[in-house]
């Protein structure tokens, strides 16, 4: 599966469709941008039950802005509508791997059970 282009009006309903949703913050400029997208759109080809998303911050700048992106390329990783990773830096190909298999493996009861937990003491 080739990579959605994600923009303000689309992101949320991914982010509460897809049981798996991957999103590059990337720009045109970015030279970290530019090595880790050959490495994200081979994992997409290899991972067709996941969304991979992509957010060009130049284009998207308040969506970029309301996700805290302070340095790109950043990945964020949701599952089930929680955002679960969020990292900045290009990853190589088995780190990106290493973040999909522990996003995939997520006891998602016991994540939202630690989320209510932090609420309640918060």
């Amino acid at each position: 599966m080739a990579t959605v282009e994600l923009t303000a009006e689309n992101f949320e309903s991914h982010v509460k469709d897809d049981d798996i949703l991957l999103v590059d913050f990337w720009a045109s400029w970015c030279g970290p941008c530019k090595q880790f997208a050959p490495t994200y759109e081979k994992a997409s080809e290899a991972h067709a039950d996941i969304t991979f998303g992509s957010v060009n911050t130049e284009e998207q700048q308040q969506l970029a802005g309301a996700a805290g992106i302070s340095s790109i390329p950043t990945l964020m990783a949701f599952r089930e509508g929680i955002l679960v990773f969020a990292q900045p830096g290009a990853l190589p190909p088995a780190g990106l791997e290493q973040v999909i298999t522990a996003v995939r493996g997520l006891d998602m009861d016991d994540v939202r059970q630690q989320i209510d937990n932090q609420q309640q003491e918060g």
